[in-house]
């Protein structure tokens, strides 16, 4: 059986592993407002930050 002459290391390993390679961007619906943006990302929609379908930052609210 074959092996190895040099341990690999993790950050070798990790690199070989990524996603660089697909070939078009990876794209997801929200739930709360059905827009199309990148996955795994937080998008803007009508002043609102939203990730996972919650808001994280509300522009539109006014501080007094």
């Amino acid at each position: 059986m074959a092996h190895p002459k040099r341990k690999t290391s993790k950050t070798r390993r990790d690199k070989r592993r990524t996603h660089y390679k697909a070939s078009e961007p990876q794209v997801a619906t929200c739930q709360t407002t059905g827009e199309v943006h990148l996955s795994h990302r937080a998008h803007w929609s009508e002043g609102k930050l939203y990730y996972r379908g919650k808001v994280v930052v509300d522009k539109t609210e006014t501080v007094d």
